[in-house]
Order: structure tokens, then sequence, then C-alpha cells
């Protein structure tokens, strides 16, 4: 399925192979994945929520400084990065990628050492290809095209994806990294994930243009918008997108049409802003519901393999953050650690 060439984002045409009960509504559009892949994937989007769950309470007892999640997006993060190479390929995200780290090999543990405040939670497990989560937002759109450009210039054969949000795309570095992409036809694939708020700036006061993948339109570079709630949509998308830069076709921009289902940040409540209703209206097209409803539609899973999914997942993330409390400091010794290079005798 050519999905570049089909689905015509000035069109704004949307990728989607089920509704919002988890039924396909395009079967021709399926992508051809085992059951034990969607299995895993859900896991994977399943242990995502728990470890959101979990974490924002711990915020609220006074035992992380802060949290963000990714809770109603676990699906766009989950196909894009099981779509990689994760041997070759890079992953540079934002702040609100907990899925997509996961996903790439993160550890849970690291994952809540960052938001205890200790920058080695920023660091990932030797084999796992992704940077430190970016702050300052659209500043991973520049170092994607800048490692992008080096993975061709190497030929290593390796891809690269970021992230941004909605709101990202009115950065001018965001412009700035795709034109320059774009220009060298590097090896990168720019996602927008759009949860259509961007803090309290809803999706129609951020842009006037149609959707989000027609802003690519400007650099000459390729873009699509999918249904981000929708896991066969995405994972059908990206494998697509991943074959398609990895031959040297040059960088592609992907819309992932999705909803934030939590609060900007632990510091804020959406109640304020948020249209009274809204909430409840997307809670219906939660990606993991609808993959579950599929799953559970086809005897691939049961209510009492969820119960004992949770339970194992709850455990072990309950471990990996009694790990956190025992090791969140850092050693008295790590001030001296980087201030100098240390003195290599001949």
């Amino acid at each position: 399925m050519n999905y570049l060439g089909k689905f015509d984002p000035l069109k704004d045409e949307c990728v989607r192979v089920m509704d919002k009960d988890g039924k396909i509504i395009n079967p021709k559009l399926m992508p051809k994945i085992s059951n034990k892949e969607v299995l895993e994937a859900y896991k994977l989007m399943n242990l995502s929520r728990r470890q959101d769950i979990y974490q924002n309470t711990m915020q609220r007892q006074g035992r992380l400084l802060s949290f963000l999640s990714s809770t109603g997006q676990e699906a766009c993060e989950v196909a894009y990065i099981n779509a990689l190479n994760k041997k070759t390929d890079h992953f540079i995200s934002g702040y609100r990628n907990n899925a997509g780290w996961l996903a790439m090999g993160q550890k849970i543990r690291n994952i809540m050492l960052y938001w205890i405040g200790n920058e080695l939670g920023g660091r990932s497990p030797e084999g796992v290809n992704s940077l430190p989560p970016n702050i300052i937002i659209g500043s991973q759109y520049s170092q994607a095209a800048g490692m992008a450009f080096a993975e061709k210039y190497k030929k290593t054969g390796g891809v690269v994806v970021t992230t941004t949000g909605d709101g990202g795309t009115s950065e001018g570095e965001t412009y700035e990294a795709m034109n320059f992409a774009k220009i060298h036809e590097v090896p990168a694939i720019f996602v927008c994930e759009n949860n259509q708020w961007a803090i309290s700036t809803a999706r129609k006061e951020q842009t006037k243009s149609l959707n989000f993948a027609v802003k690519a339109i400007a650099t000459g570079m390729p873009s699509i918008k999918v249904d981000g709630n929708d896991y066969f949509a995405c994972i059908a998308v990206f494998k697509e997108v991943v074959d398609f830069v990895r031959k040297g076709n040059g960088p592609v921009f992907v819309e992932c049409e999705t909803y934030r289902l939590g609060a900007h940040s632990s510091s804020d409540n959406p109640d304020v802003y948020r249209p009274k209703g809204e909430f409840e209206e997307m809670q219906k097209f939660d990606p993991l519901v609808r993959l579950k409803n599929w799953l559970v539609e086809n005897k691939l899973w049961s209510d009492k393999q969820q119960e004992e999914l949770n339970a194992e997942q709850d455990k072990f993330i309950a471990e990996e953050f009694a790990w956190v409390e025992q090791n969140k400091n850092y050693g008295l010794e790590d001030i001296f650690k980087y201030q100098y290079a240390e003195w290599i005798h001949s």
C-alpha cells in the first residue's frame, strides 16, 4: 500500500483502520503483522499507562518533583518505535514520550530518576539508541536533522525518528530543521503528535492550517496524516515510511492525530481551560481500549488476562520506584567528575 501517494493532506485525508470501538473498518489497510506482535505492542502500551498512573500518584505524594504523562498517545509512540530497527536507528524525543522510551528499551527506573530530578535518568542503557529528553520545544528536530545527516554521511543505513506536539510546530526551529533535512535528503522522520492542546492553547488557536501535515509541503517533504489512536493505522504507515526513508528518498513528516487524556503536567489543571464534555467524548477514542477491544473480539485477550497483566506490571513498577528512592541522590564525588578532563599519563 502506497500510503504517501494515496492519502493527501491537502484534502485532509487520514489513514484509519479501526473505528473507536476497535472494529476494522478498512480491512485493505490492515498491516501484515502477527498476533504476537500486536499483543506485545498492547502490553507495552499498558505498561506505559500503568507507570503514568503510578508516577502521577508519587508526584502527588511529593516523592517526584514533576511528571508529564503520555496517556492517550501510547499507540502512535509504540508504533513509530516498533517500525524501527533498534540496532541501527535512533530516537530523539521531547518530554512527553514515555511509551516511546519504553518501546525503545529505556528502563522505567531511568524515567523515574529523570522526574525525580536526577540527570542520570536521561542516560540510555547500553545498546539503546535514544538521546535524553528535550525540554526545549523544537530542539529535538534540529538534533534529528543533524544526526540523520551524519547517518547519511557515514552510510550506516540508519534512520532517525523524532517527535514534537502540535505546539512545537509553531517554533521556528522545527522549520529550520525540516528545511535542512530536505535540502540534504537525510533519513529522518519528523512526527507531530497532535494531541489537540499545547498546555492550554487549543489546536484551533495554534494554527489556521487545514492540518499539521500540510506544514511540511513548503519544504518539499512528503507528509501524511494518520489516526494516532489507531495502532494498526500507525504501524502500517510507519513501517512504510521507515522503509521509504531508509532507501534514500529523504525525510518524511507524519502527523499523528491523537488526544492528551491527561493534564499537561502534574502542576496543570486542564478542567480550567478544556471545554466541558470534551474529555469524556475523547475517552471514547482511547487507543488502549480500542486495541484491547480488537484483541478480545479476536479471542486473543480476556478480562482475567488484563487483571493479571495489571497486577504484574504494577508490582514491577513499584519495585522500580523502590530502587529509585534508594538511589536518587548523586554521590558527593560527582561534583568533581565533570569539571576537568582526566589527566592521562603516557
